[in-house]
């Protein structure tokens, strides 16, 4: 299934827009710090992974840039807006899908794509139907209903839904965690031919190194709400004495290194 022609981990070119910048970004529950002032950015057409443990703030993270928690501090600029100040116009420049946020089952593929398109405001929104319906290869699925698609299928239609508004940014939350190790392939290859082929770039939350490692040009690793370290997923594990990327990930995790971003 060849839904893009692109080789993963394309260079980046240093002159691309930002299309997420977070600046002192925080969250705190009590005396908990969930969030504990994090900066970082992503330009168009790059893959950066959100990795942490359980706990280290990854979902909270997702939660205010979608403006779902307001945060207690910083600033969000979603391709150049103020989350706060220009909410609705820097929400409708981002998506976001996740395998644990399925489509509602009872519609139809078609139907699904033409509510969330409604929502969005997506202009000839048929037309914009029928090429995502061409382009994540769902045209003989389009009438079948949600809840009767295999897991495969319907992570292809969370993604269609999440582009219907071309978003500057996207949010993929463990995108491929339910899915056989082909089918996951055939995923990172699409998603890494949404980063090369779209004015778009993309923050991925997973817990597989190894896919990680594939797909994303940077990485940014968090515990406790805190940013420790940041880098290339295949440089960073030996600048640290790591054998790879699960080590480094397993000793950040365990031994929480207090290594600060250059």
């Amino acid at each position: 299934m060849d839904f893009f022609h692109a080789s993963p981990n394309s260079p980046i070119p240093h002159a691309q827009p930002r299309v997420l910048e977070v600046r002192q970004l925080a969250k705190r529950y009590g005396r908990r710090e969930a969030v504990a002032g994090i900066s970082f950015s992503v330009h168009r057409h790059e893959i950066v992974g959100l990795l942490g443990p359980n706990g280290a703030g990854k979902t909270t993270t997702i939660n205010m840039l979608l403006g779902v928690l307001a945060g207690d501090g910083g600033e969000i600029r979603i391709d150049g807006l103020d989350l706060k100040r220009q909410r609705s116009q820097a929400l409708g420049r981002t998506n976001f899908a996740a395998i644990y946020a399925p489509l509602p089952g009872n519609l139809s593929v078609r139907q699904n794509l033409r509510l969330f398109g409604m929502l969005y405001d997506v202009p000839a929104l048929e037309t914009r139907i029928g090429e995502l319906l061409e382009q994540f290869e769902l045209q003989t699925l389009a009438e079948t209903k949600c809840g009767l698609l295999s897991s495969g299928e319907q992570t292809r239609v969370s993604l269609a839904k999440a582009m219907l508004n071309q978003p500057r940014l996207l949010l993929l939350d463990e995108p491929t965690a339910s899915l056989d190790p082909a089918k996951a392939h055939e995923l990172r290859q699409l998603i890494r031919g949404i980063a090369t082929e779209h004015d778009t770039g993309i923050l991925w939350t997973s817990h597989n190194m190894q896919e990680v490692e594939a797909v994303c040009d940077r990485v940014l690793f968090l515990s406790r709400g805190r940013i420790l370290l940041e880098g290339d997923p295949r440089q960073l594990p030996r600048a640290h004495g790591y054998e790879n990327l699960d080590a480094l990930f397993i000793g950040l995790a365990g031994e929480g290194l207090q290594e600060a971003r250059p």
